[in-house]
């Protein structure tokens, strides 16, 4: 563990190795009293049915992850005022690393369990500045202009339904009519790498458009995991200018039970409150602490290494799927990117390869829908897309998969 403490390059960084220690010093001191006073050691075997022993083989960054959980019930236990100092300082430090780690320079952050709430907090941030009434009209301030949410057609699913899709030629035609018609352009939501699709949106252009009119961007998606690397495609850099962006640290990392991170930047202390984005309460500033934690076990080495090889693993599994008959990939052009998107297709006896819409001759339409059905169910099975983030982490012996 401290050897790859001492890898850390950057000088801030670098104190990563002091604070764990003495986190981990806090815990032993804390474990070692406690079994004095029980005047024996906790085994294993204390511990009732299917719980005994090691439950799953998470790896010693996985469980420095599930450290941070148990330490962080005990550190609540403190009085007042050292809970503030070290909550303050668990924030604090978690903050500073992950916008010097992603390049999002004087960045706040807010870290919530469920990926989609930091959106929801950037939303009623974004409503809190834009209207200045609200706070005393609240929804009713809405009514002479209602504000508009512009969602990228590649977003994930779900995500216009939990907040309430574009090429950018066509965007701003959408902004221009929507600003005619006394509507205030609020918050446009952009994408990095999704999942589903592979693809990242112009970012710089979108940046462009929404200083034009005044809104608010967010960006989300894996591919923001690859401003930890020394080379960056033009594409992603241009998110490190956005107002907000989240990232999910614990499936890019492979880290169990850490929070999602919103990074954003705003200048009034009393918006981002009012917002929820930033709280007075300790249980909520100790969220950060097991990710806090495995920020420092990994080191900064670590963590480009871990990104980088999961791009290597993207790349090397595109190679092989493009050997396999009935394959298709469908995103080529993401540089660097840590998403495979592939589909499935099965030529038809006397049709085009393409599988075209066209009927083969002697074709039967009910066997073509049985073939498009079987199409459709397989790649839906594999949901379009391997994340090999997941991949790696997740699974004992991601090489098999790559056929």
């Amino acid at each position: 563990m401290d050897a790859s403490l001492e890898k850390i390059a950057d000088p801030t960084l670098a104190e990563m190795g002091k604070n764990l220690k003495e986190a981990m010093k806090m815990l032993e001191d804390s474990q070692r009293r406690t079994a004095e006073e029980n005047g024996k050691k906790i085994v294993s075997g204390d511990i009732p049915g299917p719980l005994q022993g090691r439950i799953q083989n998470i790896g010693e960054q996985g469980h420095m992850a599930l450290l941070g959980h148990s330490l962080g019930a005990y550190i609540s236990t403190l009085d007042k005022e050292k809970l503030r100092k070290l909550t303050t300082r668990i924030l604090s430090d978690t903050t500073l690393w992950l916008c010097r780690i992603f390049r999002y320079e004087n960045g706040c952050a807010y870290f919530h369990e469920e990926e989609r709430e930091g959106l929801a907090k950037i939303c009623r941030l974004a409503i809190h500045s834009r209207y200045e009434d609200f706070v005393v009209d609240g929804f009713n301030v809405l009514y002479n202009k209602k504000p508009v949410i512009y969602l990228s057609a590649a977003a994930r699913p779900g995500l216009g339904q939990y907040l309430c899709n574009q090429d950018v030629a066509f965007l701003e035609k959408l902004i221009k009519d929507d600003v005619e018609r006394g509507r205030l352009p609020l918050l446009l939501v952009a994408n990095a790498g999704t999942a589903a699709v592979g693809h990242t949106d112009k970012i710089g252009r979108l940046k462009e458009l929404c200083e034009q009119y005044g809104m608010w961007l967010h960006v989300e998606g894996v591919n923001l995991a690859t401003l930890a690397l020394g080379y960056v495609s033009s594409s992603v850099l241009a998110a490190t200018k956005c107002d907000s962006m989240t990232m999910t640290p614990g499936p890019w990392l492979g880290l169990p039970a850490v929070p999602a991170v919103t990074l954003y930047k705003h200048d009034d202390p009393a918006l981002t409150l009012v917002a929820g984005l930033t709280s007075n309460k300790p249980a909520d500033k100790l969220r950060a602490l097991p990710l806090w934690l495995s920020l420092q076990y990994l080191g900064l080495d670590g963590i480009v290494e871990k990104i980088k090889h999961a791009c290597q693993l993207s790349q090397r599994l595109q190679e092989n799927l493009k050997k396999v008959n009935h394959i298709k990939i469908l995103v080529e052009d993401e540089l660097s990117s840590p998403v495979v998107v592939f589909r499935f297709f099965q030529e038809l006896a006397g049709s085009d390869p393409v599988f075209k819409a066209v009927l083969a001759p002697n074709t039967a339409p009910s066997t073509v829908s049985r073939e498009r059905h079987s199409c459709d169910v397989l790649n839906r099975w594999v949901r379009m897309a391997v994340i090999c983030f997941f991949l790696l982490y997740c699974r004992a012996s991601p090489p098999a998969l790559m056929v």
